[in-house]
């Protein structure tokens, strides 16, 4: 994680919740993308003390009602599961796609291509 660029990535998010619990944010997820065709949700996050309280869900229904006014129709919305939590994930109609896979890479060195 870049923490230098971290705060201008999260101010060009098309969308985000945050959770607090006593004046500590205790939860996030966000929405990038380009508004119109692509649509990834990003930074699910609760910190462990806090998880399995129901804060996961309130986030998603809070991002899946952003999309339902926001997103036209066809639009592709996209995520990345870590391990073991694909089925939170598919509570929401996210699943593995036959003939696809989910890649990423990471920008390690400018001059790498």
């Amino acid at each position: 994680m870049n923490f230098e660029v971290a705060e201008e990535s999260l101010n060009q998010s098309l969308f985000g919740v945050i959770v607090q619990y006593q004046g500590e944010v205790v939860g996030m997820g966000r929405v990038i993308g380009d508004g119109r065709i692509y649509f990834y949700i990003q930074d699910i996050a609760v910190l462990p003390e806090h998880q399995n309280k129901g804060i996961g869900k309130l986030i998603m229904e809070t991002i899946q009602e952003y999309l339902k006014e926001n997103a036209p129709e066809k639009s592709f919305v996209g995520l990345f599961a870590a391990q073991g939590k694909e089925s939170f994930y598919n509570k929401y109609g996210f699943k593995k796609h036959e003939g696809m896979t989910g890649m990423f890479g990471v920008i390690q060195d400018k001059d790498v291509k």
